[in-house]
């Protein structure tokens, strides 16, 4: 088949490199424009442009691909199949209807639970026992469509938002190969989703990872993996942003009643704990505004950590 591919950041690039190691010919590859980066404002490609780069693919980046300039440009393409991973744009019904094949989507959830921007962290922060790869046949409704394929992955323990996007970013290149060898044998057999069984991953700000210490520990808990290693969880120590990067849940609140949510209880060797709306956060490795990621006790060698001390969130 010749695909047409569209995808923008580090988790559509595994999809796209099993499609130009296939027996198919990646055609053209479609991404988000350029940005600026950091201070310099040095244009950044992303994650998908540069391995496009680097196989020798064509790469189209426009401002909209609802405007008639791209539309033209797929017209003369003329595509099998579109297959779209993390691509960032609505589809108009004119490119999903001009492929042979359609426009085949690569989404990280089970289908339909979780649809939406940020499936993969809202499923830890949800503290879902499993989680996994749809592919489905993209109509214009969001991530709406009928599923092709799903294969289902079992979280770790201490499963990560990282760990977690490498996980099933794994998945999906063979998944799209049976799918797309299934559509030319005709074989496919869509299932319609269910839509009273959907729930919506909306998409991660800054202020997502803010910690409300009301909440439970084994909330604030999966917080903290969820947004690891983006945008993180943090609180607020003196004035100072404190992110919280690993921690532990205790259920033992003996001697806090008098003490408020947000207070330290106990600071010890390696650790130090925070009373919450549920149990006590046990704070095993943090990060002060300004200084690196470290363990909690080379922070606290270094901070005279007292108990008592209300971590807050708000400045």
């Amino acid at each position: 088949m010749k695909i047409l591919f569209m995808g923008t950041p580090d988790f559509a690039v595994e999809t796209l490199r099993a499609l130009v190691q296939s027996k198919h010919e990646v055609i053209g590859v479609v991404t988000q424009p350029d940005k600026p980066k950091g201070r310099s404002g040095k244009m950044q490609y992303s994650p998908v442009k540069e391995a496009a780069l680097e196989y020798g693919i064509l790469v189209y980046q426009p401002q909209r691909v609802r405007d008639e300039a791209f539309l033209f440009e797929l017209r003369q393409i003329c595509p099998d199949v579109i297959v779209v991973v993390a691509f960032g744009q609505i589809l108009s019904k004119e490119i999903l209807d001009t492929p042979k094949y359609g426009c085949l989507n690569v989404h990280a959830s089970l289908l339909p639970k979780l649809r939406g921007a940020a499936p993969i962290q809202w499923s830890v922060i949800q503290g879902d026992k499993e989680s996994g790869v749809t592919i489905q046949q993209m109509d214009e409704g969001l991530d709406t469509g009928d599923i092709l394929l799903a294969e289902k992955y079992t979280l770790a323990e201490k499963e990560t938002g990282g760990s977690l996007f490498e996980k099933l970013a794994e998945l999906g290149g063979p998944m799209i190969l049976k799918v797309l060898d299934a559509a030319e044998e005709g074989s496919l057999k869509p299932v319609p989703q269910n839509d009273a069984e959907h729930t919506y991953a909306k998409m991660l700000t800054k202020e997502t990872g803010k910690i409300d210490f009301s909440k439970s520990a084994a909330e604030i808990e999966r917080l903290v993996r969820g947004l690891n290693p983006w945008p993180s969880a943090y609180c607020y120590l003196e004035d100072k942003m404190l992110k919280i990067w690993e921690a532990d849940v205790l259920t033992e609140t003996a001697n806090t009643d008098n003490m408020e949510t947000g207070a330290v209880t106990e600071v010890g060797k390696s650790y130090f704990t925070v009373k919450t709306g549920d149990g006590l956060l046990k704070v095993l490795s943090v990060q002060l505004e300004g200084k690196k990621r470290m363990e909690t006790g080379a922070f606290l060698r270094g901070y005279a950590l007292q108990e008592g001390t209300v971590l807050k969130n708000e400045k």
